[in-house]
């Protein structure tokens, strides 16, 4: 999607439209030639799902890009755009995803390479994303890093996720073996500085030699440490979450399993209400079951995509950092079988957790907006409440995104 000068067709307002809409309908499509984007609006659905409630039906009110109000009930005010058969919600956030339209965060053109991902993304409702980088060679990491930070700065991004290089070689999923290291000062230090602030979270395997000092370094850069590629015991990865800890990165996937004589990473993230707990909800990563079971635990769970560059393109062959990937019948894996990432969007994550896992419908939508918008310290993402950016999605009763706003602007695919 690409921010509209106007609103999209099918929202013109009331007071614009060539017929009135009828009563119980959607407002109609968006169109050419409508009031300018960033004005006052009043937005009213069927059902609108707030931080702690849902209101059905509900209203929000949105000026100079921002929420100044969301409530339940008939709106104050005549809505300028109503929406009584779709449910309003905060547009999704992705912290960790690797690419989509074809193109990866790790590719060298780094600008045309965010544009193309980014609106891949925003056409499926996600209206704020974390760029995540797999393993590569320390310089590129460095360079790569560094040319991210400027577009997070510019606003462009939420942040930078560097899922690597500190990884279990045992856990390694689709990072190359040979980068791998262990974690030391200078090296952390190193990347950490060239993000400029930039770099949100870290993923990290805890047991390595220098795991647990790596893990107190990174948070002192207010970063996240998530553990994850990891063969850490229970009391290891404890030991990680009292050094400062708080997320698991994709748990299950990628980590020691869980064993009834030693639990592992996984029992001690979910276990734990401090934790933010990741999980791929595709059908690959994960059985229903253990979507349940993690979004039952005392962890907060949130929905990331970790797509690879075919997310939104076309099946075939592609590159993750230097490893080659094949993707087919909505899978990416190497060529031993391995999973490497997925081709998902947060739009069908919510839609598989809902209809196949019979998660609640406000559930999964928090744990694709509020949680991990949370998790990274977003403070004015992933909520309709008042102060937050004016990101919106419409959701039809299927939970397809029918329309997004980000930042007060209605967007077009």
């Amino acid at each position: 999607m690409t921010p509209l000068t106007s609103p999209p067709a099918d929202l013109v307002p009331a007071e614009h439209a060539t017929a009135p809409i009828a009563l119980g309908e959607d407002s109609a499509a968006p169109r050419p030639g409508a009031p300018a984007l960033n004005l006052p609006m009043l937005i009213s659905g069927g059902t609108v799902i707030a931080p702690d409630a849902v209101y059905s039906p509900g209203w929000v009110d949105i000026r100079d890009g921002r929420i100044v109000g969301c409530g339940a009930g008939e709106p104050p005010r005549k809505a300028d755009y109503s929406f009584p058969q779709s449910t309003l919600a905060a547009g999704y956030v992705d912290i960790h995803t690797h690419g989509g339209g074809g193109s990866s965060f790790n590719d060298a053109d780094t600008d045309a390479a965010v544009a193309r991902i980014t609106a891949t993304h925003l056409a499926h409702g996600t209206t704020t994303m974390m760029a995540s980088l797999v393993t590569v060679p320390l310089d590129e990491f460095e360079r790569t890093v560094s040319a991210l930070a400027g577009l997070v700065e510019q606003g462009a991004l939420a942040g930078i996720h560097l899922e690597g290089p500190w990884l279990s070689p045992a856990h390694r999923g689709a990072h190359d073996v040979t980068l791998l290291r262990d974690p030391d000062t200078e090296t952390v230090d190193r990347l950490m500085r060239a993000g400029r602030g930039a770099v949100r979270m870290v993923t990290i395997a805890p047991e390595l030699e220098g795991g647990l000092a790596a893990v107190r370094q990174i948070v002192g850069y207010r970063a996240v440490a998530a553990v994850g590629h990891s063969d850490a015991d229970y009391e290891t990865t404890r030991q990680a979450i009292a050094a400062g800890a708080t997320a698991g990165t994709h748990v299950f996937n990628a980590m020691r399993q869980i064993h009834h004589r030693e639990p592992g990473p996984a029992l001690a993230l979910l276990e734990d209400p401090s934790i933010f707990a990741e999980l791929i909800a595709d059908g690959v990563h994960l059985h229903p079951a253990m979507v349940r079971l993690i979004i039952g635990s005392p962890s907060r769970p949130v929905f990331v995509t970790d797509a690879m560059a075919a997310a939104g393109a076309d099946e075939g062959e592609y590159k993750l950092g230097a490893l080659d990937v094949s993707v087919s019948d909505g899978q990416a894996r190497l060529a031993d079988g391995t999973i490497a990432g997925s081709v998902l969007t947060l739009s069908q994550a919510v839609r598989y957790a809902v209809h196949t896992a019979g998660i609640p419908v406000e559930v999964a939508v928090r744990a694709a907006t509020q949680n991990p918008a949370d998790m990274i310290g977003l403070a004015d993402r992933g909520r309709l409440a008042r102060g937050h950016r004016a990101d919106l999605i419409v959701l039809d009763a299927g939970l397809q995104v029918t329309a997004t706003l980000q930042a007060g602007v209605w967007c077009e695919a």
